[in-house]
């Protein structure tokens, strides 16, 4: 044993030793060749075997995250605000109603902070700041309006539109 454990220096020395002693370069080089392919290829059998076991986990989910909700799923803000604007848009703006003539309407209802809301700007600036918003917070039907426009002569029809269309209707009343 303690024949093994001598590195030879010299071809004197190495000569002494038995064949079956000496260290074959080669012979290690081709089992370390042969042990790192075999560790590459149990890594890659690990590696599909997880691979396959997410895809089936995943063909079996049995709720699809882009489908989209069915009616239920909105909020009630989302709910009051669509009715609202669907109805403002078709009474002030579709209709070209005199009143509303110099006013764009701005869509916020699917926003990012979750305030369902439209706006009323400039028509000749649709960046600009805006002059009417009525918007819908959290889960409340309650619909609040505010900006300049509520303190001009506007804001009675303003209001009593936005109330009749709170409660359900689409008509769009008398005109001012």
């Amino acid at each position: 044993m303690a024949a093994t454990m001598v590195v030879p220096f010299s071809k004197a020395r190495s000569a002494s030793l038995p064949e079956h002693d000496l260290f074959n370069t080669t012979e290690i080089l081709s089992r370390l060749g042969e042990a790192e392919t075999m560790n590459a290829a149990k890594t890659a059998i690990r590696f599909g075997i997880v691979a396959l076991a997410s895809l089936a986990l995943v063909a079996c989910q049995s709720k699809s995250y882009n489908s989209a909700p069915s009616g239920g799923g909105k909020s009630a803000s989302l709910r009051a605000m669509e009715q609202v604007a669907i109805a403002a848009h078709k009474c002030w703006i579709a209709s070209k109603d005199p009143a509303f003539k110099s006013y764009q309407m701005a869509n916020e209802l699917n926003n990012f902070g979750g305030t369902p809301r439209f706006l009323l700007v400039p028509a000749k600036h649709y960046g600009g700041k805006p002059l009417l918003v009525v918007q819908a917070r959290g889960n409340s039907n309650r619909v609040e309006v505010f900006g300049p426009l509520m303190s001009e002569p506007l804001s009675g029809r303003i209001g009593s539109d936005i109330a009749r269309w709170q409660t359900g209707s689409s008509d769009c009343g008398a005109k001012a």
